[in-house]
């Protein structure tokens, strides 16, 4: 299936856009099936569509009582002496969804679901590989790593991580019968999640990353932590092939900082530096894949319209 580019005006252009395209979706689906299953994602870019899609919902447009919802990512790490105070923190992802989303609805989703990051302890965690080396390995080109854990690992611990907290989250999608269609941003260097650059395609389902020294510095500048050292410094989160397994993906994305990684991920071949270049696979074989990018982000897009025609990528301009 081609590649739909949307190029709108703004951060609202593209917010009411995306909304119109996800509430079609939404409604098409429930004609056929029972639930619709979301896959959501946290950051600037999707707070303007889940404003409108909250509207929709309170309005009585799109029944909120049949949709599920799955969050691409939480941190491992986030200040707090328990499960509860590390989920309720104003930088959990699981605070922010509900801030920006939940909290909106006047009737909720069937289930919302963060991956389970908040119920591992980070010093543990550290402790632990630190202990047993042989137990696990790290994948990744770049500063930010996959941390795989082995089968039947040594420590008890690890193994809960791998059996419960990765293995459980992606159970639980395949048992929702898959995401319907999944709302994506994307970093500066084009990591999609915590999927980080450089970390491998290739059997990304749910991941446990060690976040790259440029994620956490990057999160110290915009505010969200006071240093480095009170940052986290590991996440979970879905990998490209798992996000790119959703019946629709739509990536969302504004503004000067985004034009690079934009540009390559459709101009280039894929590659694992750049992980939503994994979009053009996913397109091949079959996936619908929509980016709703502003006139910043699409500016190299635009200047090479006909090279993306030639490789069947489709540019719309909405005025």
């Amino acid at each position: 299936m081609p590649i739909n580019v949307i190029i709108t005006k703004d951060f609202n252009h593209m917010s009411e856009v995306a909304a119109g395209i996800v509430e079609k979706k939404i409604i098409a689906g429930l004609k056929d099936q029972k639930q619709f299953v979301l896959g959501l994602a946290t950051g600037n870019s999707p707070t303007g569509l889940y404003k409108h899609l909250a509207k929709l919902v309170n309005s009585g447009k799109l029944d909120s009582t049949r949709i599920r919802s799955f969050n691409l990512d939480e941190y491992v790490g986030l200040p707090g002496e328990n499960a509860q105070q590390r989920t309720l923190h104003p930088e959990s992802y699981c605070y922010f969804m509900i801030q920006e989303f939940f909290s909106l609805l006047d009737k909720k989703f069937i289930e919302t679901s963060v991956p389970y990051g908040s119920l591992i302890d980070q010093q543990q965690l550290i402790n632990e590989l630190e202990a047993n080396p042989e137990d696990w390995k790290e994948l990744g080109t770049e500063a930010g790593k996959s941390i795989v854990i082995k089968e039947n690992p040594t420590s008890d611990y690890l193994e809960w991580i791998r059996k419960t907290i990765l293995e459980g989250y992606a159970q639980k999608i395949y048992n929702a019968d898959g995401i319907d269609l999944q709302i994506i941003g994307v970093g500066g260097r084009g990591h999609v999640a915590f999927h980080e650059s450089g970390i491998p395609f290739e059997d990304s389902s749910v991941l446990l990353v060690k976040l790259d020294e440029n994620t956490v510095e990057n999160a110290v500048k915009d505010g969200h932590f006071f240093s480095k050292e009170e940052s986290p410094w590991y996440a979970i989160s879905m990998g490209a092939e798992l996000v790119y397994k959703a019946k629709t993906v739509i990536l969302l994305a504004i503004g000067e900082r985004k034009v690079k990684s934009i540009t390559k991920s459709l101009l280039n071949d894929p590659t694992p530096q750049i992980p939503i270049s994994y979009g053009q696979i996913y397109s091949e074989k079959g996936g619908n894949l929509i980016y709703i990018i502003d006139k910043i982000a699409g500016r190299e897009l635009l200047s090479n319209k006909n090279l993306l025609e030639q490789k069947g990528i489709e540019i719309n301009i909405l005025e």
